[in-house]
């Protein structure tokens, strides 16, 4: 297990998820993906906990956070940074 690798990239997970345009999809991470209050824009992967990197915990992330993508891309895409994605 290559934890500095899954640790990145559940932060970069969090960080897409928080920049998604609707707030429902947002709300499903918080309940069901990292917790609210866990992670914030200062956090580094070394402030991820252990929990989100198990085997099973980490699968599970990743397939929530592709299902908020598509549903995302469908509806309100990202907004990061003062620009908006474009739907194609």
């Amino acid at each position: 297990m290559n934890i500095k690798e899954r640790k990145q990239t559940v932060l970069a997970m969090e960080n897409l998820v928080r920049s998604v345009g609707n707030e429902e999809y947002i709300e499903s991470w918080l309940m069901c993906g990292v917790a609210d209050g866990e992670l914030n824009e200062f956090s580094t992967w070394e402030d991820v906990d252990e929990y989100y990197i198990k085997d099973e915990n980490f699968a599970d992330l990743m397939t929530l956070f592709l299902k908020i993508m598509s549903y995302a891309y469908k509806d309100g895409g990202l907004y990061i940074d003062h620009v908006s994605s474009k739907e194609k």
